[in-house]
């Protein structure tokens, strides 16, 4: 079962304009489906396609690799005859298939694209962590791809739903409430969304076995366990603060404030202890760390406070797994109450941690705000996400708050409008509800967060 993917389209531009000028790195998390969008695009957009996965590479490849580099017409002739591809001059398309394993493949680019014969496709996770770049330079004929788990988007057309993302998106542009039927179904399709997750083995054993989230949750505690086998092959002194973090994600995001208090982990540590933790998982893009950012100005990233982190998963389904054992999950009946809105502990957390991977999906770095107020002794302000516009002439930022029930109160997102109305663009609130159209205030449904 082969899914319908936004970044296919990216590839396609790459294609159409780059004339082999540069090569293609498709990083992203593993099981995302980086290896299958690429061997569909080598496919269907080209004459021949051959992936080399350096999972699991024969020796004479490797051997390629490291003696025939300064003799292209033999490294191709040894490719051509161990894949049994023929070879077509600016009609094959070339594969990497997790090139971290082998970094001398990822260097030999340079060489490569200046050859210019065939197209390079590159995939990867833990790209840039240290043990997979030393000795090597970095190619500079790289062009980098982010690959995300589905969207919520990608998610509705898996399910065959293309008509409802088109009706949701007029809803969006016209600023006007669903029929409130339609509504109802798209809050149970984003539900499903929040169950299930962006990772395309899930999706398929959701689908395949009748719609049924216990076949789903067994292809995603697999991938936890890969995630966990991943960190525990980390070499240096921080494997320990990886994993503590990695496991403590739900309890992180399950407390009010959700940010991550280092105290709690390791006594007297602070974000300099936790540096590397944080570099490892961002990038192997398994979690979306978020800042706070101290005054929402131009450039979010130059007052951001990194003493102040949330740490996302960055797939909700795998959180929804992470968070509930298989024998919890099943006795209190946990997906049917989260599928209908009645689950009272814990909701919010995926609901927050849904647009977390919504925004991030769309290019965003995530940001929260808070203001400590001295007299009251607590935070009087609470914004849950803070993006912008980017502009250089006419920069905005649009604070976001995430509320998972129906009754609620925005004090503080009332608060920080009044506090920066000069600044903000539109204010945001993602609530179950239908669409409203306030003065100050946009309320959107869950579900057209993938509208922002």
């Amino acid at each position: 079962m082969v899914f319908k993917r936004k970044i296919y389209d990216k590839l396609l531009e790459w294609k159409n304009t780059s004339n082999g000028s540069k090569a293609i790195l498709i990083e992203g998390a593993r099981r995302i489906g980086k290896s299958t969008v690429a061997e569909e695009f080598g496919k269907n957009e080209y004459k021949s396609y051959l992936i080399i996965d350096f999972n699991d590479v024969s020796e004479s490849v490797t051997d390629a690799f490291q003696n025939y580099l300064n003799d292209l017409d033999t490294f191709f002739l040894i490719l051509s005859t161990e894949y049994r591809v023929q070879l077509y001059e600016r009609e094959t398309l070339i594969i990497f298939d997790e090139i971290q394993r082998f970094p001398k493949a990822r260097q030999s680019i340079k060489k490569l694209v200046k050859d210019g014969r065939f197209d390079y496709i590159e995939t990867g996770s833990l790209i840039s962590v240290k043990e997979n770049v030393k000795d090597i330079t970095i190619p500079s004929e790289e062009r980098k791809l982010k690959m995300y788990p589905m969207d919520f988007e990608e998610f509705c057309m898996a399910l065959q739903e293309e008509q409802m993302v088109k009706y949701i998106k007029e809803c969006f542009e016209k600023q006007q409430p669903l029929e409130e039927k339609l509504h109802h179904k798209a809050m149970l399709l984003f539900r499903q969304f929040m169950i299930v997750g962006g990772m395309p083995q899930s999706i398929v054993a959701y689908l395949e076995n009748g719609r049924s989230f216990q076949k789903s949750d067994e292809e995603k505690r697999d991938i936890l366990s890969l995630y966990r086998d991943d960190i525990m092959k980390i070499e240096n002194k921080y494997k320990s603060r990886v994993l503590a973090v990695y496991d403590q994600i739900p309890a992180f995001l399950s407390k009010h404030e959700k940010r991550v208090v280092f105290s709690e982990i390791e006594a007297q540590s602070s974000f300099s202890t936790f540096h590397d933790t944080f570099f490892w998982l961002s990038d192997s893009m398994i979690a979306n760390e978020c800042f706070n950012c101290t005054e929402p100005n131009i450039g979010l990233s130059l007052n951001e406070d990194r003493t102040y982190v949330k740490c996302y998963m960055g797939d909700t389904g795998l959180l929804l797994s992470h968070t509930f054992d298989e024998n919890e999950i099943m006795e209190e009946n946990l997906y049917h109450m989260l599928l209908l809105g009645k689950l009272s502990v814990n909701e919010g957390m995926f609901f927050e941690n849904a647009v977390a991977q919504e925004l991030t999906s769309k290019g965003h770095k995530l940001f929260f705000y808070t203001q400590y107020n001295e007299t009251k002794h607590r935070n009087d302000i609470e914004i849950d996400f803070i993006i912008s516009n980017k502009s250089k002439t006419k920069y905005k930022i649009f604070p976001i708050e995430v509320k998972s029930t129906d009754r609620y109160s925005i004090t503080s997102l009332e608060r920080f409008v009044e506090k920066y109305r000069e600044r903000i663009g539109r204010a945001y609130v993602i609530h179950p509800k239908n669409l409203k159209v306030t003065e100050n205030i946009l309320y959107l449904p869950a579900y057209m967060i993938m509208c922002l």
